[in-house]
């Protein structure tokens, strides 16, 4: 498979993010062009296949946003304000278009991870 997808774990909950909203970013320089909005189903994926594949999957710089604020809250996490995570973006490259590229978030109230997964 090729194309960009992604995953989300709550951490503090032990388990996957359901409805959390994520933002794709095209990036040119200091041009960031919005690609697509979704959000995250019962497993913490996107429905739907890849966020990226075929003729959108191109190379280039990318950023993902997490809006992980807003989905603590409405799972009744209790954070200060402001948050000391609300928007988590995860800048990355894609560099060859025949790859699979996936990139999880696990996420806690006060941390996050990632990492290129497969």
């Amino acid at each position: 498979m090729t194309g960009l997808t992604t995953h989300v774990l709550d951490t503090a909950k032990g388990r996957p993010a359901e409805g959390l909203k994520i933002d794709l970013y095209r990036l040119s320089g200091e041009i960031r062009e919005k690609v697509a909005t979704v959000t995250t189903n019962s497993d913490g994926r996107v429905d739907g296949g890849p966020i990226l594949v075929g003729e959108t999957f191109i190379a280039g710089e990318y950023e993902l946003v997490f809006h992980a604020g807003d989905y603590l809250r409405a799972g009744g996490a209790e954070l200060p304000q402001p948050a000391f995570l609300d928007v988590i973006p995860i800048r990355f490259g894609i560099a060859d278009t025949t790859a699979h590229y996936h990139v999880p978030l696990l996420l806690s109230p006060y941390g996050y991870s990632t990492y290129r997964g497969s």
